[in-house]
């Protein structure tokens, strides 16, 4: 096709095989740009291999594009070609909020409970772990609030399973953990008071701008680039990634009621604009090019 630019996603160093190659394949044409769009550099669990993988990935890319702060910065431990930092733009591809008594009403949930929300992908450093411990804490279990989790184990669930019953919490919690297709993610989001990232670790998350386009005010904790995204008192509040201050930050939340988060919501939310990402990948791919294609041999 010998197209004028590739964009490449990149998020796991297992790709890095495959996504060399392919680009090294394309740019034999020397004409081709590439620019990828890189979640991650340092995967969130490591494995065997994953600093070779990334390596023979950078060798033809000619810009990258970060999520956050945290990746930039790590990119120079793989490349030296040219990068920038862009905030993650809104998913908006779900659709429109609802009003929260539909929402409730389609998911089966109460319509008058206190009810947050954790979305996504039940991994390890997410934290939901966490979460479960904060649920039991003395002044969140007893407040009426309770946790909708929203997503597909990525790991083994009976950890989890049995973590809630062993806290006595699972009268508490609202258990989806079922594939969710994108035509009912919008429900999810409506249904909830609060979005809760309770992570260990980050870089940056995906369900932050997917809270600002449904103007749900977050919990996230202080780790990676959580705390850039999300103003602590004007948009969410920012705690310690543990059980007790996660627990203290709820009822925070509650505290200040979601009226209190609108407005700042509303007006930091402009700042996540596709326009913004895409006037990057022009950019970048109208800087002197490279054709490293012999650059790096294949892997054996």
């Amino acid at each position: 096709m010998k197209a004028d630019v590739i964009i490449v996603r990149y998020w796991l160093p297992f790709m890095g095989p495959c996504l060399g190659t392919i680009l090294r394949l394309a740019k034999w044409n020397k004409h081709t740009k590439v620019i990828c769009i890189a979640d991650n550099i340092i995967p969130h669990e490591r494995r065997i291999g994953d600093n070779l993988f990334t390596h023979y990935f950078v060798g033809p890319v000619d810009g990258f594009i970060t999520m956050s702060q945290t990746v930039l910065n790590q990119l120079p431990k793989f490349s030296k070609k040219p990068a920038q930092q862009v905030v993650h733009p809104l998913y908006d591809n779900f659709g429109a909020a609802v009003d929260k008594q539909t929402a409730r009403k389609r998911l089966g949930i109460n319509e008058s409970e206190k009810l947050i929300l954790f979305f996504g992908f039940i991994r390890h450093y997410k934290g939901l772990d966490i979460l479960f411990d904060a649920m039991n804490q003395i002044n969140l279990k007893h407040s009426g609030v309770r946790l909708l989790v929203a997503g597909e184990y990525y790991e083994d669930k009976q950890k989890y399973i049995k973590q809630m019953y062993d806290l006595n919490i699972a009268h508490l919690l609202h258990m989806r953990t079922d594939f969710i297709p994108d035509s009912e993610v919008r429900y999810y989001l409506s249904a909830a008071d609060f979005v809760i990232q309770p992570y260990r670790n980050a870089t940056q998350s995906g369900v932050t701008p997917l809270a600002y386009h449904f103007e749900k005010p977050m919990l996230v904790t202080n780790v990676g680039g959580l705390p850039d995204m999300v103003p602590d008192g004007k948009v969410g509040v920012v705690v310690e990634p543990n059980a007790p201050e996660i627990a203290n930050g709820i009822m925070r939340l509650y505290g200040m009621g979601e009226q209190h988060f609108l407005p700042h919501l509303r007006a930091e939310k402009t700042k996540y604009s596709w326009q913004v990402l895409v006037n990057t990948i022009e950019t970048l791919a109208s800087l002197p090019t490279t054709h490293p294609a012999t650059e790096l041999p294949y892997l054996p």
